[in-house]
């Protein structure tokens, strides 16, 4: 299982893991921040769990390229 959680509030919304991984990302029409899609929100951190084969490759994409550093990908 993959689990990515994104630091949305601190987002810059420069659109990088979306042009990444936008199976997992898209930006939001409403305030210009990245969404984490299917996530759970908990105080501002949105958190996805994953057991899709191909996810890790494209969510370690998405945390490598974010300039903030707000996404984390854990493989336990």
């Amino acid at each position: 299982m993959i689990v990515v959680t994104l630091q949305r509030n601190k987002c810059i919304g420069c659109n990088y893991c979306v042009e990444v991984s936008s199976k997992y990302f898209q930006m939001s029409k409403k305030d210009g921040k990245t969404v984490l899609l299917n996530s759970i929100d908990n105080k501002g951190f949105h958190t996805l769990k994953t057991i899709e084969h191909d996810a890790g490759y494209f969510l370690e994409q998405a945390q490598n390229i974010c300039p903030v550093k707000i996404i984390k990908v854990k493989e336990p």
